[in-house]
């Protein structure tokens, strides 16, 4: 579909309604925006800890350039159980679900809205939850743009700083630091404040630390990266992936292990550069692009719609071959520098020899 130049810049109000939608582990508060199309994914989100669908994923569907997605996919908000504004406390004697489990009521969510397929968009434990649900039903994900990931548990010395940090810090500042990292903490005074009002004014303390421990309880990942001449039924993620951390966040080592387990010639690690915790409230544009050619790679935007994001692109990174030999040659390297296009040519002809770190 190509559109008019007048229709992509006028605002799409798409129409929103809000349901709770029952699972085997509790109801989950789900808001849809436009209504879903039969030839087309959803877009579905998953929130970090601490968070809402609002407060995570706000700032980055009301950037000016988000339009172009909204007119085309309708986007399914999803919020843990207990997790949306004004939630009531849980009863207690609700036993709060596993990571695994709130995983396990996605199909639930899909099948209430008569939804075929999502295109996963989660951050934190948001990103967790959707990539176990992509290993358990790859058949209903066409692909996944993962912030923050963390593909393993919590080790012994972890699980005990964890306790520690309960009975010492408040629950805001546990979460702050989960969400942030330290430089950020000290220096962007404005926003800590701005994320510890959403946390203390608008999230249910008492539910927010049973998702809290949730998170931290959770197994490890179950994936193993396909070697060229190995078993090729390895455990792994079938869809096209991108792995998406700021630089100063403090899961920057665990995505990029992250990066490490996952197929090569399916994922794509995107590093921004001066970026912090949360890389779609800190640069949405730049997250907005990406996504843009994500989607684009998996033929659900015109390259019509994508000519006008290029011309109002600031970013200087530049193109490099993914050829077979530029790769092994690049192979020794840290990063390679490339751009958004680069990344669309990735998803749509899966030729990249190996997993792509692209420093943004």
């Amino acid at each position: 579909m190509v559109l008019e130049e007048n229709e992509c810049d006028s605002v799409f109000e798409p129409q929103i309604t809000e349901e709770h939608v029952e699972t085997l582990f509790g109801n989950v508060h789900c808001v849809m925006t436009g209504t879903p199309k039969a030839n087309r994914p959803v877009i579905l989100t998953f929130h970090d800890v601490g968070l809402n669908h609002k407060t995570c994923f706000e700032t980055l569907f009301n950037h000016v350039d988000m339009q172009e997605i909204l007119r085309n996919l309708t986007i399914c908000h999803v919020e843990a159980p207990g997790q949306h504004e004004g939630a009531k406390t849980l009863p207690t004697a609700y036993t709060y679900p596993s990571m695994d489990q709130l995983s396990e009521t996605l199909p639930a969510v899909l099948k209430h809205f008569g939804l075929r397929s999502v295109i996963g968009l989660g951050v934190g434990a948001g990103a967790y939850i959707l990539a176990q649900f992509a290993l358990n039903h790859p058949d209903m994900v066409d692909g996944l743009l993962l912030i923050n990931i963390n593909p393993n548990s919590e080790g012994i010395m972890d699980s005990v700083a964890n306790k520690i940090t309960e009975w010492t810090h408040t629950l805001p500042d546990t979460v702050i630091s989960h969400l942030f990292g330290k430089d950020e903490i000290q220096n962007n005074h404005d926003l800590i404040a701005t994320y510890r009002h959403h946390i203390t004014t608008t999230m249910n303390q008492s539910n927010v630390i049973q998702f809290f421990r949730s998170y931290n309880s959770r197994n490890a990942l179950e994936v193993e990266r396909p070697v060229p001449g190995g078993n090729i039924n390895v455990r792994t993620l079938k869809c096209t992936t991108l792995l998406v951390v700021g630089d100063n966040s403090p899961v920057v080592e665990a995505v990029v292990d992250c990066n490490s387990k996952l197929n090569p010639t399916k994922t794509t690690l995107l590093k921004m550069a001066d970026c912090g915790g949360l890389p779609q409230v800190d640069q949405p544009g730049k997250v907005t692009e990406a996504l843009k050619y994500f989607i684009q790679g998996m033929g659900y935007l015109s390259s019509a719609s994508m000519t006008r994001l290029r011309s109002r692109t600031t970013s200087s990174s530049s193109i490099s071959s993914f050829d077979g030999s530029r790769s092994r040659e690049k192979r020794g390297r840290s990063h390679t520098d490339v751009s958004m296009d680069s990344i669309s040519n990735s998803n749509v002809e899966h030729s990249i020899s190996k997993s792509t770190e692209v420093a943004y």
